[in-house]
Parts: C-alpha cells; structure tokens; sequence
C-alpha cells in the first residue's frame, strides 16, 4: 500500500514537473491592446525566436487592423473590438499597451485583476495620479507592471553602467541626456499615433513627456534609485504651427546632494537622437548612440585619452523587451531594483515628470520628498 502510494506521488510530481518544464519552453501568450502606438512595429515585425506568440489584438479601429494586417500578414480573426472579448477569446498570459499614454491605467485596471501581466510603452503613464493607481493595481493583484523605453535595450547604455560600478571614473556627478528628432508633424507619422501624442489629455504633454522620460529613467538607475533634491524645468513651442497645444521643447535639471542631471527633451532637434553623457571624478563616458560608446581619461588640464568601442547587441533576453518579458514572466530572470523597466523606477520617473511639469508652468523649482 505504501509503495502504491509513494509511486502515485513520484507520478504527481513527475506531471507536475513536466508541466513546469514545458510551461517554461513554450511562448508566452501575449494580448496587443491598441495599435496606434507605432511602437508597436517592433512586436509586429520582430523575427520569430519561439519566445512569445501574439494570440490576440484588442483595436476598435478596423481600417487601421487591416492595414497593419496586410503589412505584417497576421489574420483579422486575432482582431477584437474590446479587452474583454480578447480576454475570453484569446486567454493570454500578458499584454502590451500600443494605445494612448492615457489609455494605460485602464489596460492595467482591466488586466490586473485577472492576474495578466502587463507591459506599457514608455512613459509609465500620462499623471502621477494614474501611476499611483496603476502600482497599487500591481500590487494589490501581484502582476508584473513593466515600462518599455528603446534605450534600455542599447548596449552603449548598460555598458556605461557596467564601468561606473566597476569605479572607470568615479561617482557620477554630471549626467546630461539628448532625446528627440525634428518633431511628429515633420517627421511624418501616422494619423492614429499624431492625433493623441499631439494632445495634452492623452499625452500629459508634448516633449517633455515624450522624449524628457528617457533621461529621468536613465537618471534614476544612474543614480542607483535615489530621488533628487529638487527640479526644475524649462518648456518652449517652438513649433506653434506643428504643435498648438503642447510644448515641443524641454530642459529638466535634476540636482542631487553630490551630483546633478540635465535631461533635454525636444520635438526640435535637426537630427534624431538618443545619447548619455557621463561625467565623474577622473573621465567621462559618452554613448553616442545604441552601439558606440566612447571613453575619456582625463591628463592634465583639459587633455585625455579616448578611446572608442563598438558593441554588439546584448545577450537574449535583454536584447529585447519581449523576450525580457516572457523571460520575467516565466521567472526565468528578476528584474533588479530600480532597473530601467521596473515600477520602482518607474514611479520615480513620474514622479520627477510631474514635478518638472509643475516646475515649468510656475517657474519654480519643486523640492521632492524623500
């Protein structure tokens, strides 16, 4: 009888384990909700490597599904009108939000009671506000909230803050950050993805949402997860025509006890660009971009040495927010405090937007609590 039952128990465990094992290996079920985000070109484009399967699309707008349906070849019966109906349907294990900044609280409102893990693209929300409720949503339910940015997948960025862990140059004490390109009107994007990033409701703002949430994500992992002391903030419309109802220009100073952080966020630049500079005791760091990275030790009064690196892309799964988060999902990696995807960053980022934005409008600087 004793035997019987211990080898009942091997078999429980054994299917058990099995279901484990094959749980881990399978895609993760993924829900697209919204498609008027062009950012969702990276999901819908990306190459097949077996780590996640699209089981679901949640977009009202048909004429907009069936053009991205032509163009990347998936069938219109993955479409649905609502999230309910791709929840019954569809049944993923996590979705990404390619709608309005707006829109976010209330992909995570809907899918987190229901346990759904949940990524949204850059930034975490459109107010301080929603993004308090979207943590407590998180927590309450235990789901992942991650906020996907396109400058945490670039090796230049993570190499710079692999060399200040290791002392390269020292504490970091000035970080400045570039973002942005000529603007949404000249640069041509869609209709769908003009209409809401254009639009101070939707948005939350024009640059200094858009583009200004980088160097505050980037920042705040610099800066190991500290808040600064205070911020203060710039904003112009240098494209009244272009942009009548955002600002399309922006400049947050971040000071810290012993460091500070100038993040410029523009819809003006005459060149697209995403960059960090760094800046410690004895060199400074500069990604130029995603794959060149630059380094300068000081000698003397205003001479250095340079030297400049090519990267490659990192290693599978942070190569990819996808794969990162089928990654995350599966437990297969726990994504490390204050990381560049993570709700305590996150919460930070917004919390400095929204001080910045404060910041601007009255011309004050804005203390934050600590």
């Amino acid at each position: 009888m004793k035997l019987k039952l211990f080898s009942l128990q091997l078999l429980i465990f054994s299917l058990l384990f099995s279901i484990q094992i094959f749980a881990q290996k399978s895609p993760l079920r993924i829900g697209i909700v919204g498609l008027t985000h062009t950012h969702v070109h990276g999901i819908l484009g990306r190459t097949d490597d077996g780590t996640i399967q699209i089981v679901g699309i949640v977009e009202p707008n048909r004429e907009l599904a069936m053009r991205y349906s032509k163009q990347y070849g998936f069938s219109m019966n993955l479409v649905y009108e609502t999230m309910s109906e791709m929840f019954i349907a569809a049944k993923p294990e996590a979705v990404c939000a390619f709608g309005s900044i707006y829109e976010h609280l209330g992909v995570v409102d809907f899918f987190a009671p229901k346990g759904i893990h949940v990524m949204v693209e850059k930034p975490l929300a459109v107010s301080l506000d929603h993004a308090k409720k979207m943590e407590s949503l998180a927590n309450k339910y235990q789901i992942q909230l991650l906020t996907n940015y396109e400058t945490t997948w670039y090796p230049s960025n993570q190499k710079i803050y692999a060399l200040l862990k290791e002392g390269l140059i020292g504490d970091a004490k000035k970080i400045v950050v570039h973002d942005g390109h000529r603007g949404p009107k000249r640069i041509g994007i869609s209709a769908e993805f003009f209409n809401w990033l254009t639009d101070p409701i939707q948005n939350g703002g024009g640059a200094i949402i858009d583009f200004g949430c980088y160097g505050t994500n980037l920042s705040t992992w610099l800066m190991g997860g500290k808040k600064p002391n205070s911020v203060t903030a710039i904003t112009q419309q240098l494209q009244t025509e272009n942009n009548p109802k955002v600002d399309d220009e922006s400049i947050i100073i971040l000071k810290y006890d012993n460091a500070n952080s100038i993040i410029q966020g523009s819809w003006d630049w005459p060149i697209g660009r995403k960059d960090l500079e760094v800046y410690g005791l004895t060199g400074a760091i500069y990604a130029d971009n995603k794959y060149q990275l630059r380094t300068r030790m000081a000698e003397g009064y205003d001479g250095f040495k340079e030297e400049i690196s090519k990267l490659k892309d990192l290693d599978s799964p942070r190569n990819d927010p996808f794969a990162y988060l089928a990654a995350i999902v599966k437990k297969q990696i726990s994504p490390a405090p204050y990381d560049l995807s993570s709700i305590e960053n996150n919460m930070i980022v917004m919390e400095i937007l929204d001080a910045a934005i404060r910041s601007a409008k009255t011309g004050k600087t804005i203390y934050l609590n600590k």
